[in-house]
């Protein structure tokens, strides 16, 4: 009897031990659970980290320059009062002050216009009305608006559209005009207005980033017969081809006007020229206004 309660003894003493040395092996095996779960986490940040660092050097790699934009070819403008030959003038405002009336202008390397009237009184038979108008605008190239050229582009397209759209015109007529700067359309239609019956020719032309706009409009007065639209649109058309060619000379070697300047746009005459392409009126307006 002794010896078997010995026997329980020593069995339940060899069960605690080996229940001991089992919890004994296991702690070991935590730790290195946990250390390699520890280290697996200090991996995943460090990686996160460098590949954020990397994000923000490709980002600050890839940052696009400043946006650039080619200069205007045209640095300069003519006087306005100066673009017509004395013979031209004589051809169509035959009665006109030779000098013209200069239009006001906040810069003229970007914008100016001149403007002459005649009238030619033959007493009891009525008189002659001839009235011309020649202005000048000059774009420049904006790194936020785009090149000089293409600003000139959009604002001739504005001036065709305001002459074709002239309240109380009649008979109106577009025709493109050849040999005359880049591109060059003449407008031309009947105007009643209380003195008599005007014919209006409005043309608008572009030459590299200048916009140059004629108005030149006719009429019989007291009786006087109504001039022909064909001839008043025959001399408005050589006077463009001059008016343009006067700001091709003023923006070469040797022009009255100065030489083409530096590639870099004056900031005021670029400010000046956006004020310039929204005008109050139209030049075809105005011109039957003052008709």
């Amino acid at each position: 009897m002794q010896r078997a309660a010995q026997s329980d003894q020593r069995d339940k003493r060899a069960k605690r031990t080996h229940r001991v040395l089992l919890g004994a092996a296991a702690v070991p095996l935590m730790l290195v659970a946990t250390a390699c779960s520890s280290d697996s986490g200090s991996s995943s940040d460090d990686s996160g980290a460098t590949g954020s660092g990397g994000k923000s050097s490709e980002t600050s790699a890839s940052a696009s320059p400043s946006p650039t934009v080619q200069a205007a070819a045209y640095k300069s403008l003519p006087d306005a009062c100066d673009t017509l030959s004395k013979d031209t003038l004589g051809d169509l405002v035959p009665k006109a002050s030779k000098s013209g009336k200069q239009g006001k202008s906040d810069d003229i390397a970007t914008r100016g216009s001149c403007s002459w009237s005649s009238l030619d009184n033959n007493g009891v038979k009525g008189s002659q009305f001839r009235w011309l108008n020649v202005s000048l605008l000059r774009f420049d190239s904006d790194a936020t608006r785009g090149e000089g050229d293409k600003l000139a582009q959009e604002y001739y397209d504005k001036q065709v559209q305001d002459a074709q759209s002239v309240e109380g015109a009649k008979n109106a007529k577009s025709e493109p005009v050849t040999g005359t700067g880049d591109q060059a359309t003449l407008v031309r239609y009947d105007l009643k207005k209380k003195e008599g019956a005007f014919k209006q020719q409005t043309l608008v032309a572009r030459v590299e980033n200048v916009v140059v706009t004629l108005d030149y409009n006719g009429a019989g007065l007291a009786g006087e017969k109504t001039p022909s639209a064909d001839t008043l649109a025959k001399l408005v058309k050589t006077a463009a081809k001059e008016a343009v060619a006067s700001v091709t000379k003023a923006n070469t070697s040797g022009g009255s006007a100065g030489t083409a300047a530096s590639p870099s746009p004056s900031k005021s005459a670029s400010k000046s020229a956006s004020k310039s392409a929204s005008p109050s009126a139209s030049p075809s307006k105005s011109a039957a206004k003052k008709s």
